[in-house]
């Protein structure tokens, strides 16, 4: 009775790949991040705004920032906002970093780097983000997308693990920058956790869901929490790459 409990309790457990397949067996080379991905996530995905519509497909007034747990000095910075002056400092890319990027309507295109690096660049923006599996990169970070360790999310089963499994993303080491593009800021310490869940439906279609928390002891009260979703395409259509912008 006690082993089929413990057998049940371990198929209902998540382990990450990387501990999975490390038990394959010693001497053995480790199959690397691509080779045992649970899901794939490549390819063009474009952006479907099923959340904060008017915070994300028009820019906000000065001064609009519901929903997000500012602190009071937050609140003042974002009350601050001069969109003209980051145009004249050259930082109209600060609503792009990695906290971000991904609210940003556009496509995605996703691809593997090498083995251990997953790639995914942005049009809108022009941004490429680098995840990295495995030790952390010897890479300063400081800018907009900062450092972004990644590690596959997969559930045990008898006979290893069930295909379908996701992603968790945990970035740091960022350039303050803005979590809306009306001038609501996020500080260099924030740390971005995020998990990429891919859904595959009946019909044919694939979804690609983002669920981003952003945590900021200096500018958040609580984590801020956003759900994200964009659709797979056949193709590149629509791919066009736009520079950011400030307002």
């Amino acid at each position: 009775m006690r082993k089929t409990r413990i057998a049940a309790l371990a198929l209902m457990l998540g382990f990450s790949a990387a501990g999975l397949y490390a038990q394959a067996g010693r001497g053995a080379a480790s199959p690397t991040p691509k080779a045992v991905s649970p899901s794939d996530f490549t390819g063009y995905w474009v952006s479907v705004v099923t959340e904060d519509w008017l915070y994300r497909m028009v820019t906000p007034a000065k001064g609009d920032y519901a929903s997000v747990p500012l602190t009071a000095e937050a609140r003042k910075v974002a009350d601050a906002w001069d969109p003209a002056k980051d145009e004249a400092e050259g930082n109209q890319c600060k609503a792009y970093g990695a906290p971000a990027i991904m609210r940003i309507p556009g496509r995605l295109h996703i691809t593997w780097q090498d083995d251990f690096n997953l790639k995914i660049e942005t049009d809108s923006g022009r941004q490429t983000r680098l995840l990295h599996f495995g030790a952390t990169p010897a890479v300063q970070g400081a800018d907009w997308q900062g450092v972004s360790i990644a590690e596959w999310e997969v559930v045990a089963g008898a006979r290893g693990p069930l295909p379908g499994g996701g992603l968790k993303i945990v970035t740091t080491k960022m350039k303050p920058g803005y979590l809306r593009k009306n001038g609501v800021p996020y500080s260099t310490n924030a740390v971005v956790t995020e998990y990429y869940d891919r859904v595959n439906e009946p019909n044919g279609d694939s979804w690609l869901i983002v669920k981003t928390i952003v945590e900021d002891p200096q500018y958040l009260t609580q984590p801020f929490i956003t759900s994200t979703h964009f659709k797979k395409q056949a193709d590149a259509s629509g791919w066009n790459p736009t520079p950011c912008t400030a307002r």
